[in-house]
């Protein structure tokens, strides 16, 4: 488990979570972009939810939760974390050497 720590807030939350809110705050500062996000958190022992706002601003410290907080695992909010992420970065492939359509030249 692990505590989102931002603007004076603690969000108790899982670790896949946590990580992906942050990769996610990274993409956005990456692209000089803010958005919401809402993600699953506990308070006082119950499942709820959370909004955060975050952008190329933002101050985001996750840490340990307490010793004994039971792990929250949400895969659907991780899947929907990692889309947003990558979205904002994109993969970049090339074609290999060894393709025939491929024709290296030193000709300007």
């Amino acid at each position: 488990m692990r505590r989102i720590l931002y603007a004076g807030s603690e969000l108790i939350t899982g670790d896949a979570i946590a990580d992906a809110v942050m990769a996610l705050g990274r993409a956005l500062a990456d692209a000089r972009e803010a958005d919401t996000v809402t993600v699953p958190v506990l308070t006082d022992g119950r499942r709820t939810t959370a909004t955060i706002l975050i952008g190329p601003a933002s101050q985001i410290v996750t840490m340990d939760a307490p010793p004994g907080t039971p792990e929250l695992v949400d895969d659907d909010a991780v899947a929907a974390l990692t889309t947003r992420r990558q979205r904002l970065q994109p993969v970049i492939s090339a074609a290999h050497q060894s393709d025939p359509h491929l024709h290296w030249t030193d000709e300007i």
